[in-house]
């Protein structure tokens, strides 16, 4: 039932609609910390008078009392927010624990029928008020009765207590209410965009700057989410342009990480495999091209300067093996003991343990090409006894 009564003071505004919010998002409104309902700060006043003054012209002499109250209440509500609303729930719904017989007060449903909204609102204003109570801000429930006036906290903390939507007091809503705040943002948008993912998708369809911000936090998440990383990594193996890209910047950032490594810690690793001390020669083109890539901005590719600055550190490498005897030696050596671990290997793993009948894998190809290998080996083995000591 909606009761239809004289407007003295602006009703709650409509379900969905944050008291103010629209008028402090664009900043079209100046707000005056701690004032009353009805007290109008000096500075506003002076504002109004010199207002009035420039548009005198355009002023009726005769005001209607309907305009009057409207411009009233207008100038209240830029003044104090959404506490002005909350003082109307807080000074005129009972609080729990008090029966209608013992206070004028009406019930939370009662006053959201005068209003014409949802009891649900009318308890987001109720709470609001409760935890400003708890934190010393505004006086309980109890201390108020109706039509009474009090100082009102700052209207810019008003989104610290309120809560317009009701996601926001379940677990996922308290979660993202909390990062809203570390962030330095509203509750309420972060809140109503989690409730609008298709507007999300849209925006970062159509905007880069959003579609930026979107990979940013996303990567941020994946540190702490190893069920979205498996995810992640999922869709971009499944998706042949990504899983390219990937491997792109894969081999670019190790090549890069080549470079860096020969500048940080003065080693460089050798085609074989060995470690060697970076000569001065190496290490001052190493610094030179790493500078460069430093340099590039973030949406640059680096693909081309990686390639660059590792094909240029072989290079020098391939030069400084070739330029001493002793280093030339244990690089042959160390090729020739890596090949021959890899063919140990290969060879270890070659077994028939698994086959129950030899003729349903056997081709004329295997034996020979065991019997070249048997071959192979005996003048690998020949050749190297010759090489040994006293020989």
């Amino acid at each position: 039932m909606t009761v239809v009564t004289a407007q003295t003071e602006p009703a709650v505004p409509p379900v969905d609609q944050v008291p103010g919010q629209a008028a402090a998002e664009t900043g079209e409104f100046w707000v005056e910390p701690a004032t009353s309902v009805d007290e109008v700060p000096a500075d506003d006043a002076h504002d109004e008078a010199v207002h009035d003054d420039a548009h005198a012209d355009a002023a009726p002499d005769d005001v209607p009392a309907e305009v009057a109250q409207d411009a009233q209440d207008f100038g209240a509500y830029v003044r104090a927010g959404g506490w002005a609303f909350a003082l109307k729930v807080a000074r005129s719904v009972r609080p729990g624990g008090e029966t209608p017989g013992e206070t004028r007060k009406v019930s939370a449903k009662g006053f959201a029928e005068l209003a014409g909204c949802s009891p649900e609102r009318v308890m987001r204003y109720y709470k609001a008020w409760d935890k400003a109570a708890d934190d010393g801000l505004v006086p309980y429930f109890e201390a108020l009765a109706p039509g009474q006036d009090v100082e009102l906290p700052d209207s810019d903390v008003w989104h610290t207590y309120y809560v317009s939507r009701s996601s926001a007091s379940s677990e996922r809503g308290t979660a993202i209410a909390a990062a809203a705040e570390a962030e330095g943002i509203r509750p309420t948008k972060a809140l109503e965009v989690a409730e609008n993912p298709t507007a999300l998708r849209a925006a970062i369809l159509a905007d880069p700057s959003t579609a930026k911000a979107a990979r940013a936090a996303l990567l941020d998440r994946l540190q702490e989410d190893p069920a979205l990383q498996t995810e992640m990594a999922r869709d971009i193996a499944r998706t042949d342009d990504l899983k390219k890209a990937v491997a792109s910047e894969t081999q670019a950032a190790s090549r890069i990480g080549y470079v860096r490594d020969i500048v940080e810690n003065g080693q460089v690793k050798t085609p074989a495999g060995q470690t060697i001390d970076a000569p001065a020669e190496l290490r001052a083109e190493a610094e030179r091209h790493l500078s460069l890539i430093d340099e590039l901005d973030e949406n640059e590719d680096t693909s081309e300067w990686a390639s660059e600055a590792f094909d240029s550190m072989k290079d020098i490498v391939a030069q400084t093996i070739q330029a001493d005897p002793e280093l030339r030696l244990q690089e042959r050596r160390t090729k020739f003991y890596s090949s021959l671990q890899k063919a140990t290997k290969v060879f270890e793993e070659l077994t028939f343990d698994d086959v129950d009948d030899l003729d349903t894998i056997y081709e004329d190809d295997m034996l020979q090409r065991l019997e070249e290998l048997q071959e192979a080996i005996s003048t690998c083995i020949t050749t190297l006894r010759k090489a040994a000591p006293g020989k």
